[in-house]
Parts: structure tokens; C-alpha cells; sequence
């Protein structure tokens, strides 16, 4: 195998010129840069969002910017790999932290990119999903998938603030990413799936001989307080080392819960430490709650409570949980949309 292919400067100028009047390239200049060997090379950079930084200056947006003139007012965590600006936190995932006052709504809309919230702070949200009203509530995640209508209102009094977590990346270099907008929805007058049809695990409506496959998105909110008490119990029964995480997944067929993003809900028992696997795909993750540290490719981030931080392609990632209490994040990867294109790939640490 070749190891060191020819450059564009090799070739006559007359040559190049050729190929430019009729817009072609030659391919072995550039095949490193797009076939690197072994392993890819991330143009994302691992990085920490620290709240307490940013809060203040989303207050600050909400003052500068009524929600009418934002529709949704957001701050978007930007890859710094990429530059300022980037609309990437790493090469599929977008995420933004959104506000919403007492008293506001954001119209309703829906867009082809799939969408999940996980909520960070306040009571008295809640998002209205193709006429599903799911309350909001800290660290629950709820989903808007692509195509769904959804809005946003709050009845509460005081900010609430939820984090976004969209596949839109994806969309935009698809060249198939755009919304539609409606008015406000007329929400359902019943509890939402998650507290009534899935309210226990394992449990699922009795099947109906005229229903020929299962709702895509049977469950469009994951209550946190469910989910840590599953954590908190399968963590009493877990070996020490061993990772105590829990997928959000479709009831109905155990399916990721989104079709290009998954969410994978971790506890860290108090002073343990966790060192996973390389993975192919790349992860943004948030805290819920509790304190400590990552290590992700040599660069060290102490974390707490509503701070998040990213993780390119295959890093080298090490956790671990400080003080007393156990710490809870919740990870949002890719590794759903490189299943279904065939290439998610765990390596052992060397």
C-alpha cells in the first residue's frame, strides 16, 4: 500500500488549469484528507460549557431580544474546532441552551431535523407535541421528532431554561433541513404517554389485532424522577467498575427513542471512576446533578450541576464522581445513525 501518494503541485499548471475549466479534481491529493488511515481525524474539539457562565448571558438575551423577534431563543454551544459561530457541538450533534419566561410561548413549528430537550431549571414549561401537552420538569428529556408539530408555553414564574439537542448538522449538509410554522396547538386533555399508556416499565398497551406496526414515537417524555430511581436502584446491585447507565429507548419495539441520536441516562456511584471503551461516535454530555471530572483526550474538565461538555470520534474518555453524592448525566450520541449505516465500532483502550 502506498504511503505517500502525489501532490497537486506534481502536476504541470497547464494540466490543473485543464481541470478547473471543467470543475474536476484529482482524487490522491486530497484521499488522506478524507480517507485517513486507521482511524478518523475529528475536526471537533472536546470541550466544557460551564452554566453558571452562560446563564447570565442567556438572563441577558432574554432582556435584549423578546421571544416574538428570537422564535426560539437559544445559545448555541459552538464547536470550537470549528470556529466561532459553528451551529455543531460536534459533527451531528447541535445543541443550544433555550430560554423561555413566565408568560411566553414559542410558536408552534416543525422541521425536518428530530429534536430532544433535557430541561436544566424552573417549573411551569411544558412543550405541546403534535398535541400532546408534556410538563417539564428538571432533567426530564422530551422528544419533537422531525416532521412533529410542537410549541412551547410557560405559566410559571420564574425562567425556565431546557438544553436542545437536534441532529441537525446532518440536515444542513443534506440540504434538507427547514421548518414549517403553524399557530399555537389546542393540547389533548389528558396526561401525556409517559403518565399514562408507559407508566411502568416493561408494560405496553394490549395489542390491537388491526394496529399492523407500532407508533414511531409511542413516548415523547421520559420523566427524570423515573429515571433516577432506576439508576439509583440497578447501581445498588452493580460491581464496582462497572458502568451503571440506562438507554431511552421506544417502549414499544426498544428501539433508540430518535433514529439518528441516542440518549443514554449514567450514574457515577460517589469517588468512582469510569474509563469506557473508544467509540466511534461522538457525545455531548450533560450533568444532571452531583460533581466531578473528565478527563477526554487529555484535557481535564471538573463539571457540576447543568454544565455540559463534548467528546469527538473515538476520545479517549476517563469519569469520575467527586464528593459524597453519586453524579448524574445523561450522554446524547450518535451512535444510532452509525448503526443504521453500519460502521459504530467500540475499540479496548491501549
Amino acid at each position: 500500500m502506498s504511503t505517500t501518494l502525489g501532490t497537486l503541485e506534481d502536476l504541470p499548471l497547464d494540466y490543473r488549469a485543464a481541470l478547473g475549466r471543467l470543475s474536476l479534481a484529482p482524487l490522491w491529493p486530497m484521499m488522506r484528507n478524507v480517507l485517513p488511515h486507521g482511524a478518523p481525524q475529528p475536526v471537533s474539539r472536546a470541550h466544557l460549557w460551564r452554566f453558571e457562565a452562560v446563564r447570565p448571558l442567556l438572563l441577558e438575551a432574554g432582556d435584549l431580544t423578546p421571544v416574538e423577534k428570537a422564535e426560539r431563543r437559544v445559545l448555541v454551544l459552538t464547536d470550537p474546532g470549528r470556529g466561532e459561530g459553528a451551529m455543531q457541538a460536534t459533527s451531528v450533534i447541535y445543541v443550544g441552551l433555550q430560554l423561555l419566561k413566565p408568560g411566553e410561548t414559542a410558536p408552534a413549528h416543525r422541521h425536518t431535523p428530530s429534536a430532544a430537550r433535557i430541561i436544566v431549571e424552573g417549573e411551569g414549561a411544558y412543550t405541546v407535541v403534535d398535541g400532546e401537552k408534556c410538563p417539564m420538569h428538571r432533567g426530564d428529556l422530551v422528544l419533537t421528532p422531525g416532521g412533529a408539530w410542537h410549541d412551547h408555553g410557560h405559566s410559571g414564574t420564574e425562567p425556565v431554561i431546557w438544553l436542545d439537542a437536534l441532529d441537525l448538522p446532518l440536515f444542513v449538509y443534506l440540504e434538507g433541513s427547514y421548518a414549517e410554522e403553524a399557530p399555537l396547538q389546542a393540547p389533548r386533555n389528558r396526561p401525556d404517554a409517559s403518565e399514562a399508556e408507559y407508566l411502568s416499565a416493561g408494560l405496553v398497551p394490549a395489542r390491537r389485532p388491526w394496529v399492523s406496526k407500532p407508533n414511531r414515537y409511542p413516548m415523547l417524555r421520559y420523566p427524570w424522577s423515573r429515571t433516577e430511581a432506576a439508576l439509583s436502584r440497578l447501581g445498588a446491585f452493580a460491581a464496582p467498575g462497572e458502568a451503571v447507565e440506562l438507554d431511552y429507548v421506544n417502549p414499544e419495539t426498544g428501539e433508540s427513542c430518535l433514529p439518528t441520536l441516542g440518549f443514554t441516562a449514567m450514574m457515577l456511584r460517589p469517588g468512582e471512576t469510569l474509563t469506557p471503551p473508544l467509540r466511534s461516535s461522538s457525545a455531548v454530555f450533560h450533568v444532571v446533578s452531583g460533581r466531578g471530572e473528565s478527563v477526554v483526550n487529555g484535557e481535564r474538565f471538573a463539571w457540576g450541576p447543568a454544565d455540559t461538555f463534548s467528546a469527538p470520534v473515538f476520545s479517549a474518555v476517563t469519569h469520575r464522581a467527586e464528593g459524597g453524592e453519586p453524579a448524574f448525566l445523561i450522554r446524547i450520541h450518535d451512535r444510532p445513525l452509525q448503526e443504521r449505516l453500519g460502521y459504530f465500532e467500540e475499540r479496548p483502550r491501549p
